[in-house]
């Protein structure tokens, strides 16, 4: 079951009629009868339990009914995900805002969309057939057993949708230990996914958690004999320890990606594709842009199409108050500062209000006009306030990009009309995602070609993760046979 863009322009619609509404009324009914339970214990059963040694043995139990079922009975489950998930898009992602208050609604339902509709199933895994003189071979993909995947809280449904899709088209489990601020949604989620596993005859618990997630939890996911493989999404510090173990460690790590925007850009695309990416789920996904380094010939006219398009751009005294609001600490020049975490996630318009500037919802983004050495620049905010940094050329730009993406090689851009430029940033970039003329977003397949994956496993090379990700390739060789031409 796949949404057309009828539909999708459906649920839209119903979203904003909603967001114009009271917030009580914006609520769907099951969300706000959730809402009880988000701060207490989460109660067992259907894939949660309440040790990680109890939830891999159920893990480990239907795995192994998983493996004998077959490819139809695979592909049948996958199918059954991907309808209920596109059925509780909006629900889930009331759900998370509710719980985690990180983000924008209407966002998080498209996310939640984009995994359901557009995460690779067992399509990912075709056989590959040689033939010749000497014989034929086939290569098949093989599951792995049990993945753990340890979840983030700033994409808590979309994670798991994506990595469950993928994890179990390859023939795997999965269990996780999901961020504990997104508890009682991870749980929800986890449970509607079992609900369509079993309801066209898959095992149960092929998809768990535990109902109190910790670091200790976590590590117990890590380090657990019967775990197979390991996907972390989250920061520097769970990335660092998921490689420390002796599985093997699929990471996606922090990105803080630039957009060079030169001087033969097409300046209002620019300008209204950036504030799409930078502001979309207030920029808590590590894809969005980050950061725009701007030829300098052009970048009074990129701040005016800009402000036109609705971003709020900072005069300089609101700056100087924004950094004491949205900053623990500034850092010294060219190196990133400790952002202050009340604000992560939140919408512009709560952002500007601590500095008594009063605008609407309806404002995605925030823009600073700042020096090249600004803080805002070097770090990963992950909140709607967008800088906007000057050069004098495309190859100062390249090289600043370079250095403000730290060397994550995780999403990058430019907006230019001019091939040499885009190749040239391209390579110098080296990373998993490169988009050029367009929102970041586009690379994750949201307005772009491709498929779409909320993993994207920079650090350990494995790029956007697939079904493939989670398998392992066996060949069989027959010699002198079988080549019937």
């Amino acid at each position: 079951m796949t949404l057309t863009d009828v539909d999708v322009q459906g649920i839209i619609a119903r979203v904003q009629e909603r967001l114009g509404q009271a917030p009580s009324a914006a609520m769907p009914a099951r969300s706000l009868a959730a809402q009880g339970n988000v701060a207490g214990e989460i109660s067992l059963g259907e894939g949660i339990y309440r040790t990680v040694d109890d939830a891999v043995a159920a893990a480990r139990r239907a795995q192994q009914v998983y493996a004998e079922m077959g490819l139809d009975t695979r592909r049948t489950i996958v199918e059954a995900i991907r309808s209920a998930m596109l059925r509780e898009a909006e629900n889930l992602a009331m759900l998370a805002v509710t719980e985690t208050g990180l983000g924008r609604y209407e966002d998080k339902i498209l996310k939640n969309l984009l995994v359901a509709n557009k995460t690779p199933g067992p399509e990912d895994l075709e056989p590959v057939a040689v033939t010749g003189d000497d014989g034929m071979t086939v290569t098949e993909w093989a599951p792995m057993g049990i993945v753990g995947s340890i979840t983030p809280t700033t994409n808590p449904t979309s994670t798991i949708i994506n990595n469950t899709i993928a994890i179990l088209s390859a023939g795997n489990s999965a269990v996780f230990n999901v961020h504990p601020s997104a508890k009682a949604t991870s749980a929800e989620n986890i449970r509607m996914i079992n609900r369509a596993i079993v309801g066209v005859g898959g095992p149960h618990d092929l998809v768990t958690a535990v109902n109190v997630p910790t670091l200790g939890t976590a590590k117990e996911v890590m380090e657990h004999p019967d775990i197979r493989v390991l996907l972390v999404t989250g920061g520097p510090g769970v990335v660092a320890e998921a490689l420390k173990t002796d599985k093997r460690a699929v990471a996606a790590g922090p990105g803080n990606p630039p957009v060079v925007v030169d001087e033969t850009a097409d300046i209002d695309r620019a300008a209204a594709a950036i504030i799409a990416g930078a502001s979309f789920d207030n920029n808590v996904i590590c894809v969005d842009e980050k950061e725009a380094i701007v030829v300098d010939s052009v970048a009074d006219r990129l701040l005016r199409s800009m402000a036109d398009q609705g971003a709020y751009v900072l005069k300089e005294h609101e700056l100087k108050r924004l950094e004491r609001v949205i900053f623990r600490e500034m850092g010294p020049p060219n190196k990133p500062g400790k952002i202050n975490g009340a604000f992560i996630g939140k919408n512009a318009s709560v952002i500007l209000n601590e500095i008594g500037v009063q605008v609407g919802d309806d404002v995605r983004l925030i823009v600073a006009d700042v020096p090249n050495e600004h803080n805002l620049v070097w770090t990963e905010q992950m909140m709607p306030v967008f800088p906007v940094t000057r050069v004098p050329n495309i190859d100062v730009a390249i090289a600043l990009a370079v250095k403000a993406e730290h060397g994550f090689r995780h999403t990058a851009g430019i907006h230019s009309t001019n091939v040499d430029s885009i190749t040239r940033m391209a390579r110098a970039m080296n990373c998993s995602i490169f988009v050029a003329n367009g929102s970041f977003v586009s690379g994750l397949g949201h307005g772009g070609e491709g498929y779409s994956s909320f993993s994207i496993a920079s650090p350990t090379g494995d790029g956007l993760t697939r079904p493939r990700t989670f398998s392992r390739p066996r060949r069989v060789s027959v010699v002198g046979a079988l080549r019937i031409v």
